[in-house]
Order: C-alpha cells, then sequence, then structure tokens
C-alpha cells in the first residue's frame, strides 16, 4: 500500500488540488446565485447569445402588461 501511495503521489496532489478549485468554484457559483449576482455581465454586443437571453423576460413583461397571463 505505501508502495502504490509513493508511486502516484504525483497523481494524488494533482487530482487533490484539482478537486479543491472545482469545489471552490461550485461554492462561489451557488453563493453568488443565492446572493442574486448573475453571471451575465449585461455586455451583449459582445455575447455569443446576444438577443436571445433576455428575450423572455421582455416577452414576459409585455405579456404581464397587456393581461395575456
Amino acid at each position: 500500500m505505501l508502495a502504490w501511495f509513493s508511486e502516484n503521489l504525483g497523481t494524488i496532489i494533482v487530482s487533490l488540488v484539482l478537486a479543491a478549485v472545482v469545489a471552490f468554484v461550485i461554492y462561489t457559483m451557488i453563493r453568488d446565485k443565492r446572493a442574486g449576482k448573475s453571471t451575465c455581465s449585461h455586455s451583449c454586443g459582445s455575447c455569443g447569445m446576444s438577443g436571445e437571453c433576455h428575450k423572455r423576460a421582455e416577452e414576459f413583461k409585455r405579456k404581464k402588461a397587456a393581461g395575456e397571463l
């Protein structure tokens, strides 16, 4: 067991560091989501989904104002 551990020590360390980074990113995303922050920079001109992500919200507002909901 000790021989296997010493042979794979580098892989184990890299895996632990990678898992810690992934866990931190997920934690940060959850914390920001709960705080009401968005990952969207609201710079739609440089976004690949330009005009798509906010279209539904605008349509919902229009329908609500028109009393269609």
